[in-house]
């Protein structure tokens, strides 16, 4: 589904939203992993970035990513920005629910339909890391309470914020109106009453989605959907015999393990190429990992043996 850009300012827009059905793409056919496009939107003057991103099925700090000389808070009335609705599928298989931590999306594949559900996330911040692995969805309810962990209590207390020990549903409660709970113990993808932190790393390890998000979502996604959340920051994939490659600022804790280099895009990369002989531009790879715009973009490749054959063949100067 493509969202169409509108004439009136996308805050008051939501205000008046009931629902808002998931951002859906068809399934692109096999060998091929790009979905989406990108486009532009002029902002209105009371637009923020919180605002579009929200409309548009994004997260917040992958719409800065993607116009990194905008002002986030304060785009101003006429300006011009790259809505970044166009993805690389994470590596496959493509079935169920894929989370890409990286990326901060999840990723679903409907059994009965040809198409690619998409949704932004809200992870764990830093000390408490959304785990990685496969596992499934265990259990749904709606207006569910929250019993709060041990942990989350003591940090309450700690910062003059006590909780009580269960918090009952309403808008009080972190989870929001749904929740999903995964067969890691703990762990669940659920609503939110502070859908600003969509899009960034705010939780203490569950997954958030928009109230909307979450409310449509919960209602497609049977127990049982097997669930795998992976941590790739780099993405390549093909579309239409071109290659593609999208980068993304890995986490923090990933960064301090290796640091910042583009290791994981090169291989990304070749695991695509395979035994194509085409080498990539690796001048233009690197350009695109320092960007780490988020936003596929295509990869120019060249073949050494024929770029050779037609260098013997060229006349020589001043013969």
């Amino acid at each position: 589904m493509q969202k169409v850009t509108i004439s009136i300012s996308l805050g008051l827009l939501l205000l008046v939203q009931s629902t808002v059905l998931a951002v859906t793409f068809p399934k692109p056919p096999e060998g091929d992993s790009l979905i989406g496009k990108t486009f532009k939107y002029t902002t209105q003057y009371e637009d923020t970035f919180s605002d579009i991103a929200r409309f548009y099925g994004l997260g917040y700090r992958q719409l800065k990513a993607a116009n990194p000389k905008v002002d986030p808070w304060l785009p101003g009335e006429g300006t011009e920005i790259i809505i970044p609705q166009q993805y690389l599928l994470p590596p496959g298989p493509h079935e169920g629910i894929i989370i890409n931590l990286a990326e901060l999306r999840l990723y679903y594949f409907p059994k009965d339909r040809d198409e690619v559900e998409t949704y932004p996330l809200g992870i764990g911040r830093e000390g408490w890391s959304t785990p990685v692995g496969e596992t499934q969805i265990i259990g749904k309810k709606k207006d569910p309470s929250w019993t709060v962990p041990a942990s989350i209590l003591k940090e309450h207390e700690e910062d003059g914020d006590p909780l009580p020990p269960v918090v009952p549903p309403g808008p009080d409660n972190p989870l929001g109106a749904y929740a999903l709970y995964l067969g890691i113990s703990g762990y669940l993808l659920h609503g939110t009453n502070k859908p600003f932190g969509v899009g960034m790393r705010v939780s203490h390890g569950c997954i958030r989605l928009y109230p909307e998000d979450i409310e449509y979502f919960f209602h497609q996604v049977p127990i049982g959907t097997p669930v795998r959340i992976i941590n790739q920051p780099y993405k390549a994939g093909w579309h239409n015999g071109e290659l593609y490659v999208e980068a993304h600022n890995p986490l923090s804790e990933q960064v301090k393990e290796i640091g910042y280099n583009y290791t994981g895009l090169v291989s990304a990369v070749l695991a695509q190429l395979g035994e194509d002989p085409r080498k990539p531009e690796w001048s233009q790879l690197e350009e695109y990992n320092e960007l780490k715009r988020g936003i596929p973009m295509p990869l120019y490749l060249w073949d050494k043996d024929y770029a050779e054959n037609q260098t013997e063949k060229s006349p020589v100067s001043g013969d």
